[in-house]
């Protein structure tokens, strides 16, 4: 079976309108998800537009395709306005801090008074705790945040080390959209359904800390293996996935790039010995007994970053081109975009990632 046309999947929320608050990056991608996915999104932004304008292409990215108005949010006419989209809205998202909906008069009650089915979903930094929870949760409702603020407090900002030990920046905003945009979206599909099926919306809290807190599910099991397995709790660069296996792990090449080896399985591994003409380490592997903290093992990684190290880059993408061992090169943003696998994708298209087989 074949791969079909990324737009038939734009069928699938047909009919659903979606009323868009939300600003910057967390929820304008999931409502660009929902646009992909066909749904009416009528994005409303305060008078002085949404912050991620400043961005330009970025604002293109999140928000084509979407029916933008701008209304006073201070103003009760603003306010009216949006209440006059939401009688015949599914869906509403927005990413004020807890208590804002309130204090402007788009309360939950206020707002599903006027349409029992509404599903409200409010993207947060910390959640909206209950009235009766400890304090010092109660208090994180309502302090300001962005993605790095997210994954620190969640611990995921911790695991991104480099090989030294240093705290690496990442580039990539994870809380955001792991924890925010794939998150809400999840949860606002799920009660869309109830609603469909019960005509009784609900309003859901999104928290992205929590969230990527919880998929953090490899450090937290992994971390119990490796200690069982050398004594000591391992730091994020020598977890399980983190670096520890000779067979999954980053290779600097002569010219100062890296592949990246993913040869965690042993037919993999003995594979990619194969490859590097290194068949005496065939069974110097964690499935053969040979536990990360053993000299053999050590070794073995030390052997295998000697021979990536001998070549450059082209060389070895040559060499792994056609192997099937779980070996590719760590690509810069620009090669990737020129990469024939990703040759007809939408640069705009926010569901990329799904095709449609049959």
């Amino acid at each position: 079976m074949s791969s079909r046309r990324l737009d038939q999947m734009a069928d699938c929320l047909q009919g659903v309108k979606v009323v868009d608050l939300t600003r910057n990056l967390p929820g304008p991608f999931a409502t660009r998800l929902l646009a992909d996915l066909g749904a009416q999104i009528v994005k409303i932004e305060p008078l002085n537009g949404d912050p991620a304008r400043a961005f330009g292409e970025l604002f293109t990215a999140l928000n084509h395709g979407k029916d933008t108005q701008k209304v006073d949010f201070r103003d009760a006419a603003g306010i009216e306005a949006i209440k006059a989209h939401i009688k015949d809205a599914d869906v509403m998202l927005d990413s004020f801090r807890p208590g804002v909906l309130e204090a402007i008069g788009l309360s939950a009650e206020t707002l599903q008074a006027l349409n029992p089915k509404l599903v409200m979903v409010s993207i947060t930094g910390y959640g909206d705790a209950d009235a009766d929870a400890d304090a010092v949760t109660h208090d994180w409702r309502h302090k300001a945040g962005h993605d790095i603020n997210f994954m620190a407090m969640s611990g995921v900002l911790d695991q991104l080390k480099t090989a030294d030990g240093g705290q690496a920046m990442p580039n990539v905003q994870f809380a955001d959209l792991a924890g925010g945009s794939d998150t809400a979206v999840i949860a606002l599909l799920a009660a869309l359904i109830a609603a469909k099926a019960t005509g009784k919306g609900r309003h859901i809290n999104i928290s992205m800390t929590h969230s990527l807190y919880q998929h953090m599910v490899m450090p937290k099991a992994t971390g119990k293996l490796i200690e069982q397995m050398t004594g000591k709790k391992p730091a994020p660069q020598y977890d399980f996935l983190g670096g520890l296996l000779p067979c999954y792990r980053l290779y600097k090449t002569s010219d100062e790039r890296y592949m990246a080896v993913g040869s965690l399985e042993l037919k993999f591994w003995q594979g990619l010995c194969d490859v590097l003409g290194l068949a005496d380490l065939k069974n110097t592997h964690w499935q053969r007994g040979v536990l990360p903290n053993m000299p053999d093992s050590r070794a073995a990684m030390k052997t295998v970053a000697d021979k990536f190290a001998s070549q450059p880059l082209s060389h070895w993408q040559q060499v792994f081109a056609d192997t099937d061992v779980c070996v590719t090169p760590v690509l810069t943003l620009a090669e990737a975009q020129q990469h024939p696998l990703f040759a007809h994708q939408d640069q705009y298209g926010a569901t990329a990632g799904w095709q449609v087989v049959r």
